[in-house]
């Protein structure tokens, strides 16, 4: 039996014979961010991928991610250690139905949350994360908007913008399922708490928010000095960092079931498999990337 000890040993022994970095969503198991290089949300850790001066990327996430960063690192292995890490949200656009959308639409922008395929990315004139929706949107100077593939996204963008929203039937099921009684039922409990929502979740959540943020905007506001208590409306493994970032505050999350199996699907024994036997690799078509980098290009340049 090779115990935790001993793979964590392998696993650092690996990285560095393979010259890797090994990235870890906000929302993966809390030995793999301890495990990672650096955690974070999806953008950010694409940007150290390219920053970071490695021959390879091991991304403990989902299939959406690793695409990102072979998007935005073309000289650079891409490995996704769990090949099953599928997105459900990002399954639901795809680039047949877009096209029809654009058709339909034909003086629309189509704006892309970065939750979707390289393909996708590739039929859209600019993406954007959880935390820039807003002022993406703003900065096109098309007044009407194709907005793929979050609805809730879609619908928080819409209360600050004065551009016409197009949204996609798509949905987050980690953050949909989060219920407004559960909010209800959560401040009861405790009064004192500030409730921090991410934007994918349901419209009538989000409206009970004293705050709607990111992942990083998240962590960052529970750093806040004159609250000490949380309740947290996103998926729940973001609570590693939150703890170790914040140690001297209490947290809460709105559902017990705010957890994605798909994001827990890497373990320290398959991180160290994938790391092993060089598997899966995650590449992109060039004709794709090209146009992909394009839409992530666009978002940060504003």
């Amino acid at each position: 039996m090779i115990y935790m000890d001993q793979i964590i040993a392998k696993i650092e022994e690996r990285k560095t014979e393979m010259n890797a970095v090994i990235l870890a969503h906000n929302y993966q198991r809390c030995e793999i961010q301890q495990l990672a290089d650096y955690t974070g949300d999806s953008l950010g850790l694409s940007r150290q991928a390219v920053e970071h001066d490695c021959d390879v990327i091991i991304f403990c996430g989902v299939d959406f991610m690793a695409e990102s960063a072979a998007i935005l690192s073309p000289d650079k292995q891409v490995l996704l250690p769990a090949k099953d890490a599928h997105c459900p949200m990002a399954a639901m656009v795809d680039v047949s139905s877009l096209r029809k959308a654009k058709a339909k639409n034909p003086d629309a922008a189509v704006v892309c949350y970065v939750n979707s395929s390289a393909a996708v990315k590739a039929e859209s004139d600019i993406c954007c994360t959880s935390s820039n929706a807003v002022n993406v949107v703003n900065s096109l100077k098309e007044d009407k908007v194709i907005f793929v593939p979050d609805k809730n996204l879609a619908h928080y963008v819409s209360l600050h913008t004065e551009k016409q929203i197009i949204s996609w039937e798509g949905y987050c099921p980690v953050h949909h399922q989060i219920m407004p009684e559960e909010i209800i039922m959560a401040k009861q409990e405790h009064p004192d708490a500030e409730f921090l929502a991410h934007p994918e979740c349901r419209p009538d959540v989000v409206e009970m928010a004293d705050a709607v943020l990111s992942t990083s905007g998240i962590i960052e506001r529970a750093g806040k000095p004159d609250v000490n208590e949380f309740i947290i409306g996103t998926e729940n493994g973001i609570l590693c960092r939150l703890k170790e970032e914040h140690p001297d505050k209490t947290f809460y999350f709105a559902s017990p079931f705010a957890s994605c199996a798909n994001m827990k699907m890497v373990t320290p024994s398959i991180l160290l498999d994938s790391m092993e036997k060089m598997q899966y690799e995650v590449t992109v078509e060039e004709s794709v990337r090209e146009k992909a980098k394009k839409a992530l290009d666009r978002m940060l340049e504003i």
